[in-house]
């Protein structure tokens, strides 16, 4: 591993509930990073096969509408591993690229009908590290996708450095941050939804707590990225031309924006990064170092599979 290296993060809008093509953008998008000389990419929260944003706009007593769309949904969802899973790892391997995506992941360990909102992990040889399954759906979410447990909470040595990765507003979340740090977490990868000002100023205290780098990669997605049988498109106020502008960024840990904010396009944002700049950072504050009270303080985290 070398302290000098490029990553990229991935503001592209997937092919909308389906899985075969956008798994085809994703594999395309791997090749050009690595063509660019990332070590690293990143793509959105559930770019496989896109963000359910229906669930703030159909209210749940419309059952019969939810139910046609999480059939849908659950139809174009990932197993790990499967043939999804397969093409993603050769993208990889033949670009010499780490690789982390967002996605709806099917529970294949039961009954593969329900999905958590998970991020899967790929080594530059093609190899699937893991995956992290998030904690807490907010607030809509929570009619798709089911919880997370902390044998997904973990980071993995990479090329690239020690990645781990929250998704959205886990990130809100002080003790998930915190094992985050004791991991020895150099990359932070926060794919999310939220597009906003309050989001990047988030992502820029994390980055600047956690002394590492983070990159917050955020779906761009039109009203025409949706497809005319999909009735809900409909819903939005009329004129509206985007659902979500992005604003994918990369930070150091000094909290400072080194690449973005990209809006209300798509895009693939690069970064040359040090990682020795994660030391420099933490020589006055390192939150689970000479800055923390193990004596006072006590932490846990609970890695056992809930199953």
């Amino acid at each position: 591993m070398t302290n000098n290296i490029k990553v990229a993060a991935a503001q592209l809008s997937p092919v909308f509930l389906n899985k075969e093509k956008t798994v085809e953008k994703a594999c395309k998008a791997i090749l050009e990073a690595g063509n660019n000389g990332a070590n690293l990419i990143v793509f959105p929260e559930a770019f496989i096969s896109g963000y359910p944003d229906w669930v703030w706009l159909i209210p749940n007593s419309k059952g019969a509408d939810l139910n046609e769309l999480y059939l849908k949904l659950v139809e174009n969802a990932v197993s790990v591993p499967d043939n999804s899973t397969k093409k993603l790892c050769e993208a990889a391997k033949k670009a010499g690229v780490n690789v982390v995506i967002g996605m709806h992941e099917r529970n294949t360990e039961t009954s593969s009908a329900s999905l958590f909102n998970s991020l899967l992990f790929i080594d530059d040889k093609g190899l699937i590290l893991g995956k992290h399954r998030k904690l807490i759906p907010t607030g809509g979410e929570r009619l798709i996708w089911s919880q997370g447990d902390g044998s997904t909470l973990c980071s993995y040595d990479t090329s690239a450095g020690k990645i781990a990765g929250l998704i959205c507003w886990e990130n809100f979340m002080p003790l998930a941050r915190n094992a985050i740090y004791e991991f020895g977490t150099q990359i932070l990868v926060s794919p999310t939804w939220d597009k906003s000002p309050n989001w990047i100023q988030t992502m820029k205290h994390v980055a600047r707590e956690g002394g590492l780098f983070v990159i917050s990669t955020c779906m761009a997605l039109k009203i025409d990225d949706i497809p005319d049988e999909y009735e809900f498109k409909k819903l939005y106020p009329e004129g509206r031309n985007w659902i979500n502008v992005g604003n994918s960024s990369i930070i150091a840990p000094n909290g400072k924006v080194i690449a973005g904010p990209l809006e209300a396009k798509e895009g693939i944002l690069y970064a040359d990064i040090n990682l020795q700049d994660i030391i420099k950072a933490k020589r006055m504050f390192d939150v689970v170092g000479h800055y923390s009270r193990p004596d006072v303080f006590k932490f846990n985290v609970n890695q056992t599979n809930k199953k």
